[in-house]
Formats: structure tokens, C-alpha cells, sequence
């Protein structure tokens, strides 16, 4: 277009000082071929669009969009149409309570209530992308700004309905991923009816009220004192089997005495002790058994 200005402005002023009175009348005519150069390179230029990769182009000629989506390279196009390029790549659309984090500085998490009553945050990072057949469609009804128009509302009013199903505890911990495919559908549903196409929606944080979290705690101590409290009994357990197993053992094996040795057989172990202490240098006092218990006393010097 800046060509084509400068082509006009070049002829206008050729033929304004086509006059012969005029002393530079002589550069009319390298004025004239000049304006007619710049004026061919400007329409040549402006009939040609590049668009670069990840990209399509939405074309509009006095207000009618056409259908047809340009694809990225070189483009040949009418010199007085406009072209809007449209980004056709993963793009995402993060909404957190951190203040460094987002598209919207300060806190723009999600606050939702439960089916409980409670205020739930949610740190949520929606990937998305511009399907490119559909692109003329976003830019007739809804513009370049469907970030702001489709992506955030629905995404926030969705979460919103589906988590008045869920109570807090369970959205925390036990239901937290069917919680994140039912509103993963819904708002798959709603995005393509508009020309955006869902990727992934990526719940990062769930926070929870100090209460809700005081009651989690405390369940958790309580689960892990009942687990400490089975290991000890279990110990205590074994212990004892342990021990009814020892005493079974002493308990058979006294069996066994009273019931296999016999008299004689005591008889002999006892001469067999004397035998042996009978041999040591030692003097000693053996008490014989018998009826009178006589003394014998061995090795006196």
C-alpha cells in the first residue's frame, strides 16, 4: 500500500508540472514513469501476503469475510483486501492465584463452592487452539479477541456448575480426576461449537479452607497412629506366640522325662556321676541314696 500512495502522489505531481512555462516542467514525464513503477509495485505487493507458519489468514474486502482460510507461505490476494492473521498453534490460558502467574495480573483463581458449602481455589491451566477451517467463522462472530470472549468465561462458569457435585474432601483427594473429565467434557463441547479445539485441561492446585485442611490433618495422624498401633499388636502377637511355643517345647520335653526314663535307667546315671567325681583329686563327700544315707568319704588325706 505504501508504494501504491507514493505511485499516485508521483503521477499527480507529473501531470501538475506538465506546463511549459514552468521552468522543471522537463521533469514531468520522469515523474509520470516513476509514479507508474512505484504504483504497478505497490498494487504487485499488496496482492501478494506471506503468512508464516502457524498461522492462517482470514480475508475482508469492505466488510464481507470470506470462507476460505490462507495457509501459510506466500498468498496472492486482492491489493484492497485485509488480512487477519490468526494463530493456529497449542496455545494456553492460565487462571492462578499467584500474582506472577497468568494472563491477568493478581489473583484470578477459581472460586467455586461445593456441594458442602465450602469455598474451594483452583489453579487451572486450559490448553487449547484455533481449528484453522474454522477461523474465518471465529473472525465474523466472535473477533481476534476469543481469548477473552470464549476461553476464560466458559472455562470459569463451567468448573463452577460441575463442582457443586463433588464436597471438598472428595474434589481434594478421592474424585479429583473424575471432577477434571466431566468438566474436561463440558467444555470440549462448548469450545467446538465456537472453532476452538480442547487439548488439555490441567487442574495445577486445588486449595482448600484452613478448617477442611485442620480436619484432613487430623485424619491423617489418626490413620497413621491405628497403623502404629497394629504394628505394635502385631509384635505382641508374635511375641507371645513366641513364647506359648517355647513353653510348649519345655512342656514336652518334661513329658518325655517322666515318662521314658526308669529306675534303673536313673540308677546308672547316678553311679556314672559318682564314677566321674570319684576320679577327681579332689576330696569330696558322697552321700549314697539307700535307706540310711551313709556318707562315703573319698580321697581323704
Amino acid at each position: 500500500m505504501f508504494f501504491i500512495v507514493i505511485g499516485i502522489l508521483a503521477l499527480v505531481v507529473g501531470f501538475a508540472i506538465n506546463t511549459p512555462a514552468l521552468t522543471f516542467s522537463r521533469y514531468s514525464r520522469p515523474a509520470k514513469v516513476v509514479g507508474v513503477i512505484l504504483l504497478l509495485m505497490g498494487i504487485l505487493t499488496s496482492g501478494v501476503r506471506q503468512i508464516d507458519a502457524g498461522q492462517v489468514g482470514v480475508i475482508s474486502l469492505f466488510g464481507n469475510v470470506s470462507d476460505r482460510a490462507l495457509g501459510s507461505g506466500l498468498n496472492f490476494v486482492n491489493p484492497l483486501a485485509n488480512v487477519t492473521e490468526f494463530d493456529i498453534k497449542t496455545q494456553n490460558y492460565t487462571m492462578s492465584a499467584s500474582h506472577d502467574e497468568g494472563q491477568r495480573s493478581g489473583d484470578d483463581a477459581i472460586r467455586v463452592l461445593t456441594a458442602d458449602g465450602l469455598e474451594v481455589v483452583i489453579d487451572l491451566t486450559v490448553l487449547y487452539r484455533v481449528v484453522s477451517d474454522d477461523a474465518p467463522r471465529i473472525y465474523r462472530e466472535i473477533g481476534p479477541d476469543y481469548m477473552d470472549k470464549i476461553v476464560r468465561p466458559i472455562t470459569r462458569t463451567r468448573i463452577r456448575d460441575n463442582a457443586v457435585y463433588y464436597d471438598a474432601i472428595a474434589l481434594y483427594s478421592t474424585r479429583r480426576d473424575e471432577f477434571q473429565t466431566r468438566i474436561y467434557k463440558t467444555i470440549e463441547a462448548d469450545f467446538r461449537k465456537r472453532g476452538l479445539l480442547l487439548e488439555q485441561l490441567l487442574i495445577r492446585n486445588i486449595d482448600l479452607p484452613a478448617s477442611v485442611k485442620k480436619t484432613i490433618e487430623s485424619k491423617i495422624n489418626a490413620e497413621q497412629d491405628a497403623q502404629k498401633m497394629q504394628f505394635v499388636l502385631q509384635k505382641e502377637r508374635q511375641e507371645a506366640e513366641r513364647k506359648r511355643v517355647e513353653a510348649q517345647g519345655i512342656a514336652d520335653y518334661q513329658k518325655i522325662l517322666s515318662t521314658g526314663l526308669s529306675d534303673k535307667q536313673l540308677q546308672y546315671e547316678q553311679i556314672k556321676a559318682q564314677r566321674e567325681l570319684a576320679a577327681s583329686p579332689n576330696a569330696k563327700i558322697v552321700i549314697m541314696g539307700g535307706r540310711g544315707n551313709v556318707p562315703l568319704i573319698l580321697n581323704d588325706k
